[in-house]
């Protein structure tokens, strides 16, 4: 019997990496995406898609959520808070999206459920991340817990974050290693032409190719 993961794809190197870890673990795939009205929503869906046609996925979704633009608070859904370009700073950022996360795994667990799924992999990062609440192992542990509760007793769901321990370096190092089409791939918070490589996420990945040795293969200004 075929195995199935739900894998949550933003169009950026952690999760295609994570979505590409479940392929080679024997996993057919199903590629969940969200447009959110985040600034690079429409860059960030080509990524998916070429994403998920290397991974060969027997299934996709594209689920559309408009009211984070409603609640704003977030300088990647809000146009009126700017995206941070100074490094990383202490604390939570302007640009953690409230309880993004534990909204995308409540989603990724109704398809996984539909469709008898045994796992949900999920991109995050906990070491090396921006500090967002919703990128820790214990909270999605946690998470895994609820769903399981949440379901039917038949439905057995395993939240795999196989990333979570990982620094950025080692990312791209694992990402080279198994092919991730990593030249399709979207990190960059303000841009969708050209990526800035001074937003936080730029410069997690522009260091991470960095400590890596490795040439990152899309283009900045």
């Amino acid at each position: 019997m075929k195995k199935i993961a739900v894998c949550i794809i933003s169009g950026g190197m952690d999760s295609a990496l994570s979505a590409t870890i479940a392929k080679s673990s024997g996993y057919d795939i199903i590629g969940v995406h969200f447009n959110y009205g985040q600034r690079t929503q429409d860059r960030e869906l080509e990524s998916f898609r070429g994403v998920i046609r290397e991974l060969g996925v027997i299934k996709d979704y594209e689920i559309d959520l408009d009211f984070f633009s409603q609640i704003g608070a977030s300088a990647l859904t809000d146009s009126s808070i700017s995206v941070p370009i100074g490094g990383l700073e202490d604390g939570v950022p302007v640009t953690y999206v409230p309880f993004r996360n534990g909204i995308f795994l409540s989603i990724a667990s109704a398809i996984a459920e539909k469709h008898s799924a045994s796992a949900i992999y999920i991109g995050v990062v906990e070491e090396d991340s921006s500090g967002y609440p919703d990128c820790r192992a214990s909270y999605i542990s946690s998470m895994q817990n609820a769903i399981n509760l949440g379901t039917k007793d038949e439905t057995k769901i395993e939240i795999k974050m196989p990333l979570v321990d990982m620094k950025k370096s080692q990312i791209v190092e694992k990402s080279i290693d198994l092919k991730v089409p990593l030249e399709l791939t979207w990190s960059c918070y303000q841009s969708e032409d050209r990526a800035c490589g001074v937003c936080d996420s730029c410069r997690l990945r522009l260091n991470g190719f960095k400590e890596a040795g490795a040439k990152d293969p899309i283009r900045y200004r």
